[in-house]
C-alpha cells in the first residue's frame, strides 16, 4: 500500500473493503473532450455519483429506482494478464442491494470491440469469484428508460398539500386487487391534474405498480405494489 493505493490478488476481493474505496480516476471536464461526465444525485444514497457518459447516467437513474443502497463509481482497477499479454479494466461501478452486489460495465453494444469483450469477461470472473453479479449495460429495452425517465423527474420530495397520495392509494385499494389506467386513476382524485404528477412520484416510490416495458399512457395499467 502507498499513496493511498492497495493491491489485493482476485482470491482476496470478496474481503476486501471495497465500499471504502474512491473513483480510480477523476470526473473532469475540459472543452476538447467527446464524451459527457457529469454527477448525479441519488435519492437513496443522498449523495453524487460520478459518471462519465450519458449511457452512465441512465444506469444511475435505473440504480436509484432499483434502491441500490449504495453505488461506488469506478471502484477498482483490474490488472489481469491473457494469452496476447497483460491488460487492466477499471469498471464502471458496484452497487450494493440488500441481496448482494452487482458490478456493472456500461457500453453500447455497437461500440464493444474485442479488446473491450476481453476486459468485460476478465471482471465477469471476478465478479464469480467474489460471488457478485455481474453485468454489460449494452443499451434498454423500448420504453423502459423513457418511463424512467418521466418517472424520475418527481423523484424529488414534495409537500402534498392536497392529500394525493391518500386519494390515489384509496382509490386503487377499492380496486380489491384489480387494476386502474393512468387516466382512470387520476380523474379518482379532487384535481386530476394533479393527480398525474401524483401517480407518477408514487410509481417512482414504488408504492404503485406498472409495466415499464410499455410507453406511459392514458390506458397504462396501474395497480397497487
Amino acid at each position: 500500500m502507498g499513496n493511498g493505493t492497495a493491491c489485493w490478488p482476485i482470491q482476496d476481493m470478496a474481503h476486501v473493503p471495497v465500499l471504502s474505496s474512491r473513483p480510480m480516476r477523476g470526473f473532469i471536464w475540459r472543452a476538447t473532450q467527446r464524451h459527457r461526465p457529469g454527477l448525479e444525485v441519488m435519492t437513496v444514497t443522498r449523495r453524487k455519483h460520478g459518471f462519465e457518459s450519458l449511457e452512465e447516467v441512465r444506469l444511475l437513474v435505473a440504480l436509484d429506482f432499483l434502491r441500490a443502497s449504495e453505488v461506488l463509481s469506478q471502484p477498482f482497477r483490474l490488472d489481469f494478464e491473457h494469452a496476447g499479454g497483460r491488460a487492466w479494466h477499471i469498471p464502471d461501478f458496484l452497487a450494493v442491494f440488500g441481496d448482494g452486489m452487482w458490478l456493472l460495465d456500461v457500453r453500447p453494444m455497437e461500440l464493444i470491440k474485442d479488446g473491450d469483450a476481453l476486459k468485460f469477461a476478465a471482471a465477469r470472473e471476478v465478479a464469480a469469484a467474489c460471488g457478485w453479479r455481474y453485468s454489460v449495460v449494452g443499451g434498454w429495452r423500448p420504453h423502459v428508460w423513457s418511463v424512467l425517465d418521466h418517472l424520475s423527474s418527481r423523484r424529488r420530495p414534495a409537500r402534498d398539500l392536497l392529500g394525493m397520495r391518500d386519494q390515489l392509494l384509496t382509490a386503487i385499494a377499492g380496486q380489491k386487487g384489480r387494476a386502474m389506467t393512468f387516466a382512470e386513476l387520476a380523474d379518482a382524485t379532487s384535481v386530476p391534474a394533479v393527480g398525474r404528477a401524483s401517480i407518477a412520484r408514487l410509481l417512482w416510490h414504488r408504492e404503485l405498480g406498472i409495466d415499464l416495458g410499455s410507453p406511459l399512457r392514458d390506458d397504462s395499467m396501474i395497480w397497487a405494489a
